[in-house]
Formats: C-alpha cells, structure tokens, sequence
C-alpha cells in the first residue's frame, strides 16, 4: 500500500432543494421526478412517520426534515443532512 495522499473535491456546481420541511416535501417530490415518494416509515418508538423517500443509484434514502435534497452530476438525487450541507456547499451566483 502507498502512503495515504490529500485531495480536494473538485468544484462542481450542483442543485439543491431545502431544507424539507412538511409544507414543502411535495413539492421536493415533485422536483425528484419521480425519483422521491412521500411514504410512511417506522419512526420514534413504534409509530409510524410520513417521509420522502428518495431512490438513489445505492438503493433507498430517507430525507428527514432539516435535509436537503441535492441533484447530483449524473442527475441522480439524493439526501444530505442540513449541518453536512451548510459546511460542504455555498450558493452560487448566476
């Protein structure tokens, strides 16, 4: 094995949608092209919640409130956590 190396995620500009909150996860849906659902998952305790599902190229994503969903270079969606967000991405001008 060689010694471990440094890199820099390279700059990509990207698409993003949030943070979901219940008013606006239809409309999160919508934007998912059918790649989002609103379903009802196990929650807290034993009850259930309702969610977006997003159906990402690795399988099922839950996006919980406070996320974002970003489009991704492939056009594939898929969630991240609101702080994870906020320290990896920054708004763009046009």
């Amino acid at each position: 094995m060689s010694a471990p190396q440094k890199y820099r995620k390279k700059p990509v500009d990207i698409e993003a949608v949030g943070p979901l909150t219940p008013e606006n996860r239809d409309a999160i849906a919508v934007w998912c092209r059918g790649k989002a659902e609103e379903k009802r998952v196990p929650g807290p305790g034993r009850g259930l919640t309702t969610a977006v599902v997003i159906h990402t190229l690795e399988g099922d994503m839950r996006a919980s409130y406070g996320d974002y969903v970003i489009r991704g270079v492939q056009g594939e969606f898929y969630p991240c956590r609101g702080d994870i967000f906020a320290a990896t991405y920054e708004a763009v001008s046009e």
